[in-house]
């Protein structure tokens, strides 16, 4: 029987935790013959194509308001989630998307709810990324069960647009189990890392909500909740639009935590999981939702006594004028698949880490200096270092606010790295892995078991910030979601009530 004082977040965790005695045992490979197809598909709908306008500069439209219009949105989604390149694989044709995936399965589908405007009718779209274009399925007037569903959120009271993310268990599940729950949200956190960053592009601000009652949201989408859910809702306020320049609301909503559940089979802990994780419909329903920001006062959570305590202060990286370099950039990002083992400069690790944690230094490229998360004062990032130039090889807790790196252990960590990671050689010839992870006990009693949903979109929108710096800077990079979770924090010497959410790698590709 599961421990009682465990929520099931945490007994999700420890279940799905990948051991070094057992990992064989569970590999029963892959049925090919039901590898699902990442796209979804309707027979009837109206279609609007958003390809024209991608295929034009802005020059062109200049003097046509409603072509402008189009072309931004066109750019957003292309850069949010569109096609980027096509590869063989299997004997099958594998589509890449802006945003990375793990093992390409793309469970995610965007949706588009349109209030009603002079070029959008009002209604519900999906994104068909193969096609670049919006299928229109659902004609009629939704935006105010879009209101009661994320409880009056106040970001869409006056915004006309918004975007749903929904997750299709099966895309992530076939391949990786129960384990899938969390690479879904690192995949998603990916997702709205890029959303984010080509709505700066765009002119758009994205309004980040987790926390909505679930069954409303998918009864509103018309999906079927035991094939796909809904994990988050942005309203696009358009900053061309100065009634849409909206103060920044609450992310996030606590759910219950429940400690008394039964023996769940394996194969169905994370539909189980998900179901328990979910805002009942009656929760709440009049919340006054307030206007909150981060809390930037709270300090750094590891202060190591006699550690040795370096500045990560540096210059932002340039992505150039009106921000056309963060947008090729976001189109050409690939994986790394192997790295040359050679060392990066502590230049270029300042660089990666100070576009990822502080964006308050992006103001004057015209980015977001108050980025949307559930809540980074719960992420923690250790960075396990074998060849930065400058900085000696060990483990080191980066403190965000001081802005420095403070070392916790002394020790080459090639090996062990190569062992966590599966023994994937990405870990071993890597010049930096970068780990985040949160105390999900601590997580769990503030924000309920929704926070597992939380911490992983987080972890993947920072990891997406790291994987756009690196290609931006001509470096290599790649997430790892597989790794053995307790050895981590045993290698590394960090401290044991630190769950282990993701791991990026970091170096020069080969």
């Amino acid at each position: 029987m599961p421990e009682l004082h465990q929520s099931i977040a945490q007994h999700y965790h420890e279940r799905t935790k990948y051991d070094p005695q057992t990992i064989n045992a569970k590999n029963k490979g892959l049925d090919w013959s039901k590898q699902p197809v990442p796209f979804k598909e309707y027979k009837i709908g109206s279609v609007f194509d958003l390809k024209p306008y991608i295929q034009e500069t802005l020059d062109v439209f200049a003097e046509k308001p409603d072509a402008q219009w189009w072309q931004r949105l066109s750019r957003l989604l292309f850069c949010s989630y569109g096609l980027t390149a096509k590869m063989p694989s299997m004997g099958n044709t594998v589509y890449l998307r802006a945003a990375p995936s793990a093992g390409g399965l793309y469970p995610a589908e965007v949706y588009l709810i349109s209030r009603g405007t002079p070029l959008l009718p009002p209604g519900l779209y999906n994104y068909q990324c193969r096609t670049h274009s919006l299928m229109h399925y659902w004609e009629s007037d939704v935006w105010q069960k879009l209101q009661e569903a994320c409880l009056w959120h106040p970001s869409l009271e006056s915004t006309q647009i918004a975007l749903a993310i929904t997750t299709v268990f099966y895309r992530s599940a076939w391949r990786y189990e129960d384990r899938a729950y969390r690479r879904i949200f690192l995949d998603t956190g990916h997702l709205l890392g890029n959303i984010e960053l080509a709505s700066a592009v765009t002119s758009y601000r994205p309004h980040l909500i987790g926390g909505f009652v679930d069954q409303a949201v998918n009864e509103l989408l018309y999906i079927d909740p035991q094939l796909e859910g809904a994990i988050a809702v942005l309203p696009l306020a358009d900053l061309l639009d100065i009634k849409q320049n909206l103060p920044t609301g609450r992310t996030t909503l606590p759910s219950a935590t429940e400690t008394d559940y039964p023996r769940i089979p394996d194969g169905e802990l994370l539909s189980y999981f998900h179901f328990r994780t979910q805002i009942q419909p009656g929760t709440s329903g009049n919340l006054n939702l307030p206007e909150v920001r981060q809390d930037k006062s709270i300090e750094d959570k590891y202060n190591f006594p006699f550690c040795q305590k370096i500045s990560t202060i540096t210059k932002p990286i340039d992505w150039g004028e009106k921000l056309e370099g963060l947008e090729v950039t976001i189109l050409k990002r690939r994986s790394t698949r192997a790295y040359r083992g050679e060392d990066l400069t502590f230049d270029e690790l300042k660089a990666l880490i100070d576009f990822t944690y502080q964006p308050q230094n992006y103001i004057d490229q015209g980015l977001d200096n108050s980025t949307d998360y559930f809540d980074l004062n719960l992420i923690q990032t250790f960075i396990a270092v074998s060849g930065i130039k400058g900085l000696d090889t060990g483990c080191y807790y980066y403190a965000p606010k001081a802005q420095e790196l403070r070392q916790v252990r002394f020790k080459n960590f090639r090996r062990d790295l190569h062992f966590l990671c599966l023994g994937q050689e990405l870990g071993r010839d890597a010049a930096a892995v970068l780990f985040h992870t949160a105390d999900l006990k601590s997580a769990v009693a503030q924000y309920g078991d929704r926070v597992y949903r939380y911490l992983h979109m987080d972890a993947g929108h920072l990891g997406q910030r790291l994987n756009l710096a690196a290609i931006r800077l001509n470096l290599g990079v790649s997430g790892i979601g597989g790794f053995f979770d307790d050895q981590v924090n045993e290698v590394l010497g960090i401290p044991t009530d630190e769950a282990v959410l993701y791991i990026t790698t970091l170096g020069r590709p080969r």
